[in-house]
């Protein structure tokens, strides 16, 4: 069973600047929660029992969203609002950790999964989920649940989720391919509509074991862009022999790195009156 999950969330968010100069990007609301709280839901719902957010160097706001506020709970019982408790508890059974990213230095998506990767056993896999995203399902499931199941029954220790998107956005997005048993090959970059080898975007939602966790360590930057690139992490376990299992993620994706991705989740929210 996989219990730990690595959530980065140390982003300046310089696409929703202004807002994001006060608010940290993962704690944006949508709905009543935070976009992070979304992902933590889905984890914890997969039994997940320790959290590690991989925060910026000026972080506040997730710590403080996740820990008691005595204040708050004492005005809530003064004012007859005991109903709202269970809406501000701490999780429970599930510890909460905090690493923190340098500001200075490299910059990329490998760059907080190396730092996490002290954290994981030797033969232990982790989930790794982006902070800015998150999957909406109605029918109370957890993507996390299911690709840890699949990455189970197939007898491995690694997989990713790929979100199945309409022909108009393939030339826009990475797009996922797979052989014939449905284990990753490469993420082709806005390919054509016409030599797209799947519908399906990558989530950034992974099962990875420690191997690629150190992989994601060691690595120098991508020459071609100069960045931390965690894909390149991934493709040098695939080179060196490994195979990562690749599934369909379900329920509506919800990407909250940008304004249009962030109104159109709150938009999509506000039809849900359990969000």
């Amino acid at each position: 069973m996989i219990t730990k999950a690595i959530i980065p969330v140390a982003g300046w968010g310089t696409r929703m600047l202004p807002i994001t100069k006060s608010i940290e990007k993962c704690m944006l609301p949508v709905g009543t929660r935070p976009v992070i709280d979304y992902i933590v839901q889905d984890v914890v719902r997969a039994g997940v029992k320790d959290i590690y957010f991989v925060v910026g160097e000026q972080s506040t706001q997730v710590q403080s969203y996740y820990r008691s506020n005595i204040q708050l709970n004492d005005y809530l019982c003064r004012a007859g609002k005991q109903d709202k408790l269970p809406l501000v508890a701490p999780l429970r059974d599930v510890r909460i950790h905090f690493l923190t990213q340098p500001g200075t230095g490299g910059y990329g998506t490998s760059i907080p999964v190396g730092l996490a990767s002290e954290f994981i056993e030797q033969g232990e896999s982790a989930f790794v989920i982006m902070g800015d995203q998150f999957f909406w399902r109605d029918d109370g499931g957890s993507n996390a649940a299911d690709l840890a199941e699949l990455v189970e029954s197939r007898g491995l220790s690694a997989g990713l989720l790929g979100n199945p998107v309409e022909e108009e956005f393939i030339p826009q997005t990475g797009i996922i391919e797979t052989d014939n048993q449905g284990n990753f090959v490469r993420i082709i970059e806005k390919p054509k509509l016409e030599e797209a080898p799947s519908n399906l975007s990558n989530s950034s939602f992974y099962v990875l074991n420690k191997e690629i966790f150190e992989l994601a360590r060691i690595l120098p930057a991508n020459p071609k862009r100069g960045e931390f690139e965690l894909t390149d992490a991934i493709n040098a376990y695939i080179d060196g022999g490994g195979v990562i299992v690749v599934g369909e993620a379900k329920g509506e994706y919800m990407e909250c790195g940008s304004p249009s991705g962030w109104l159109k989740a709150n938009n999509a929210m506000a039809k849900n009156a359990t969000c």
